[in-house]
């Protein structure tokens, strides 16, 4: 279990995709990683696009970026939601300034992009999001899983394999 010591943020708001959401959570559990799903509410049901309900544990005030080993930003739609929340903006900018890992999918680049940390970075993302992430300064391409440093991008649901190892790989590290 090489992540058991290891502690996640995993975001949550309505519409998110329900399988880059649950797959990326699941896959961390099973390596021993406590994921904690935080929301604008704490014991809010979420759900997702395909009406998968996610429960938070967490309001975004009630927890602190530096105490977790690292951060998923879900896609679907809740990414549009999400980087409106100046505590979400927060806990990414933290993130990236201590380099610890970041992961985004689909259209999570978003949040990312508001919280302004892409200039200069190697990333992907579903490809109707391809011209933001430019705009934002980003490199992009249309791989499955693109790893630049501590943030860890990938494009949509049939990457997850692939995403979810590098993800992993990238925490074993931190």
């Amino acid at each position: 279990m090489r992540l058991k010591d290891k502690k996640v943020i995993a975001l949550v708001e309505h519409d998110f995709e329900d399988l880059e959401l649950w797959y990326p959570i699941l896959r961390l559990q099973e390596e021993g990683a406590q994921v904690d799903l935080v929301g604008e509410k704490a014991n809010h049901k979420y759900i997702g696009k395909y009406g998968v309900p996610a429960e938070s544990a967490f309001a975004f005030s009630d927890i602190e970026g530096e105490n977790y080993d690292a951060i998923l930003v879900p896609g679907g739609w809740a990414p549009d939601k999400l980087r409106r929340y100046p505590e979400v903006l927060k806990f990414v900018r933290d993130m990236d300034k201590a380099k610890k890992p970041i992961g985004q999918i689909c259209h999570a680049g978003w949040v990312l992009i508001s919280a302004n940390i892409l200039q200069g970075k190697h990333v992907t993302s579903t490809p109707g999001i391809k011209d933001d992430m430019t705009n934002a300064g980003a490199t992009w391409s249309n791989e499955a899983v693109v790893v630049d440093g501590h943030i860890i991008s990938s494009r949509r649901p049939p990457d997850l394999p692939a995403y979810m190892k590098a993800f992993a790989d990238k925490l074993a590290e931190a």
